[in-house]
């Protein structure tokens, strides 16, 4: 870690996850996890809002063999900031076998996203949850999404759900794809069929252009391990049987910002069947739609 020291509630990814009973279909992609670090080779941003252990690209790659996954979507994370040297270097090191999801500035030139491009990054990731930003980014998303169009980036949002009713209009005026990280972090304790989860259910159904993430119900759940997650089941379901050719699966290893548990990231994987429940609509979540979105190139 060098310099850096590790929050001390921080929880450290799981050392000896167990191995998954569902068996991925062979190309199965990860499509949402992250590297952080080393924090010694790849600094850690000074305005971050958390200070991490370490977890590399190897570690990242073992976690995917081990899993049965034969791909990985990198998604930057907020520790490092726009600075996306650790992103970077990890598609560099994966022989084409993963893509990237990039944080940039409203500066940035079209030669930085080009290099960005060449490394094997699609799309750019814009932060709303109030808690972990210091100002939302409505101007320099704006800004951003011209300067990716032409390059066929998308763009993901990560928001909570009470916040979806102040930013709908915004999000609908986006120019480009759009990917919602974890279904918008639906309310599990409020109905599947409430009229919460139905905006974010209109918002997919009235946009084509809008894709969602059915991961991480870790982050969701309030029945946990212990109950296998399985509150979240019906919301992630209804979302993968309703826009099945829009839909991503990730395990978000190593799990930044958990409080009260770290996953078994098989587990996790042993949802996948309960939420996508035929071999149809697993090959569509698992493969042919994050093939399409990030490897169409």
């Amino acid at each position: 870690m060098g310099k850096f020291t590790v929050d001390a509630d921080w929880l450290h990814w799981h050392q000896s996850p167990s191995k998954p009973e569902f068996v991925v279909p062979e190309g199965a992609v990860d499509a949402h996890c992250h590297v952080f670090g080393p924090g010694d080779q790849f600094p850690f941003a000074p305005e971050r809002k958390y200070t991490p252990c370490d977890a590399s690209k190897d570690q990242l790659w073992a976690l995917r063999d081990y899993l049965g996954f034969s791909r990985n979507v990198i998604v930057q994370a907020t520790c490092h900031g726009a600075d996306n040297r650790a992103l970077v270097d990890a598609l560099n090191h994966s022989n084409g076998m993963a893509r990237g999801v990039a944080t940039v500035k409203a500066d940035i030139t079209d030669e930085e996203l080009q290099a960005l491009h060449a490394a094997g990054v699609r799309g750019v990731r814009f932060n709303f949850v109030k808690r972990l930003v210091d100002a939302l980014p409505f101007d320099s998303l704006g800004t951003i999404a011209e300067k990716i169009k032409p390059l066929g980036w998308h763009i993901v949002i990560y928001f909570e759900s009470q916040e979806l009713p102040e930013l709908y209009d915004f999000f609908t005026s986006l120019p480009t794809t759009v990917v919602v990280d974890h279904m918008g972090r639906p309310d599990i304790s409020k109905p599947v069929d409430g009229p919460e989860f139905a905006l974010f259910l209109k918002l997919m159904e009235e946009n084509k252009n809008f894709w969602s993430k059915v991961s991480c119900p870790e982050r969701l759940s309030l029945v946990g391990p212990e109950g296998r997650y399985e509150d979240v089941v019906p919301f992630a379901r209804e979302v993968v049987t309703r826009f099945e050719d829009r839909v991503l699966w990730g395990t978000d290893w190593p799990h930044p910002n958990m409080k009260n548990h770290m996953p078994d990231d098989g587990h996790l994987v042993d949802v996948i069947p309960k939420i996508a429940p035929t071999e149809a609509l697993q090959r569509k979540l698992l493969i042919d739609n994050p093939m399409r979105l990030y490897w169409a190139d």
